[in-house]
């Protein structure tokens, strides 16, 4: 199963790597991982997405909240959230091809942000399944490179019961 994990961290420089190495040394993945500054002056979030069954959760979860730099760890997996990756894909595209290009990233809400002579680079947001989902779309123009930013996420604000 796939956990998201919030982890607010103190914005030291070498965190980001001890957070990692303790992953590296436990033997657990990190699926994606983003990192930037909260919202408060000298901290900074880590969203990191890994896979494990509970007993893993709370291990990573334990050895965590043990490295000094780390104020708060989340799991948000079961939690409403709200997710988002961002991605750059530049797909091979001719005069032929750019109108259904265009036409198949529109559903997507997608844009493109480069037009190059041999290809076009699309930005799109939203959740991973969406980002997958289109890039197998382009896939048959020729993908020619990719870079993902990884799923940022934050817990849902809370929700208030309003009488009738």
């Amino acid at each position: 199963m796939k956990h998201v994990l919030s982890v607010l961290v103190n914005d030291q420089p070498g965190v980001l790597a001890r957070v990692a190495g303790l992953f590296s040394r436990r033997g657990f993945n990190i699926e994606s991982i983003s990192v930037g500054n909260a919202e408060e002056a000298g901290l900074s979030r880590m969203t990191l997405v890994t896979s494990g069954d509970e007993r893993t959760l709370e291990q990573i979860m334990k050895q965590l909240h043990k490295l000094v730099d780390v104020i708060k760890v989340n799991d948000l997996t079961e939690e409403p959230m709200v997710a988002r990756e961002l991605v750059l894909i530049k797909v091979a595209a001719t005069a032929t091809t750019r109108p259904e290009i265009t036409h198949l990233i529109e559903p997507f809400r997608a844009a493109i942000v480069d037009v190059g002579r041999n290809s076009l680079v699309v930005q799109a947001t939203g959740d991973m399944d969406k980002i997958d989902a289109l890039i197998e779309l382009l896939r048959p123009y020729g993908i020619k490179e990719i870079a993902r930013t990884g799923v940022t996420a934050l817990m849902r604000g809370s929700l208030v019961k309003v009488r009738v």
